[in-house]
């Protein structure tokens, strides 16, 4: 079984996108509008199967860059010009009165980390998207947050596990094996007697201080950061797909029923069998 996991991989949307559909890939760790685009985009039937995050992104951008209206005439970076992360973008950009194309430029960059890294280096790129691990990364590194799609959006689901449905349907024991694993993975993040070993962990594996470390660990336990037991919120979902369906005009700009897209069955099941053998 192969997973897309690292998500600050230089690969971004259109990579994570063609590997999953040429069974390159068997699941996907990863940004859940990729698997709407999927399945609108390029007709593959691909469904949502757990939840991973439902952490905020935020617009960074360099140090000299004041407000929104700063960045006319820049060039900003994205992962692709359809993904969750570009539509938010677009969106806090329209507010200030700027327009793709019209007002500033988008540039394909590849994935959050890659972005961040290519901001850092070059100046001469103004923005991006970013949340969680990365967002406090940019910002140690000097870069400034000037919008969060909390504040616009409301609650969605960020990062999520998906795969074609074909492969869910000849695979299911693997994949409840999977899911309960992530489940209990995430049980054992959230714990809080486990608090010193995660900051530990995090501090090490992306080279950030204790305390930056910690700050990213407070947000992943909030109400906005890592999904409770990997649970699907079908609400913070379909507000995805209804900020989707405004800023694309995707649906005719009627965003259709979030159940679409996803199926709870193996979820369910690998639920059930996490509680059956909870990890000692």
């Amino acid at each position: 079984m192969q997973i897309q996991i690292p998500r600050s991989a230089a690969g971004g949307s259109e990579e994570v996108r063609r590997w999953l559909a040429s069974g390159e890939l068997d699941l996907a760790d990863y940004g859940v509008d990729n698997a709407i685009a999927m399945v609108e985009n390029a007709g593959a039937d691909v469904i949502l199967v757990a939840a991973t995050d439902y952490t905020p992104t935020e617009l960074v951008a360099q140090p000299e860059i004041k407000s929104l209206a700063d960045l006319r005439g820049k060039t900003v970076l994205v992962d692709a010009p359809n993904t969750q992360n570009a539509l938010a973008l677009k969106k806090i950009l329209s507010m200030a009165g700027l327009y793709a194309g019209a007002d500033f430029v988008m540039k394909e960059a590849g994935g959050t980390g890659a972005r961040v890294a290519t901001m850092l280096k070059h100046k001469e790129f103004a923005a991006t998207m970013a949340s969680g691990q990365t967002a406090v990364q940019a910002r140690q590194g000097g870069l400034v947050s000037l919008a969060t799609t909390a504040n616009i959006f409301g609650a969605t689901l960020r990062y999520g596990v998906f795969t074609r449905r074909q492969w869910a349907q000849e695979n299911g024991d693997l994949l409840v094996r999977y899911l309960a694993a992530h489940i209990e993975a995430q049980r054992w993040i959230m714990n809080p007697v486990n608090k010193e070993q995660v900051i530990d962990i995090v501090a090490r594996q992306a080279k950030l201080s204790r305390d930056l470390a910690g700050q990213i660990y407070d947000m992943d336990m909030g109400p906005n950061g890592l999904a409770k037991d990997a649970a699907i919120d079908v609400q913070r979902f379909a507000n995805v797909l209804k900020f989707r369906a405004e800023v694309e005009g995707s649906w005719e700009g009627k965003a259709p029923p979030p159940d679409r897209y996803y199926d709870a069955s193996y979820y369910e099941k690998a639920l059930a069998l996490a509680n059956a053998n909870p990890a000692k």
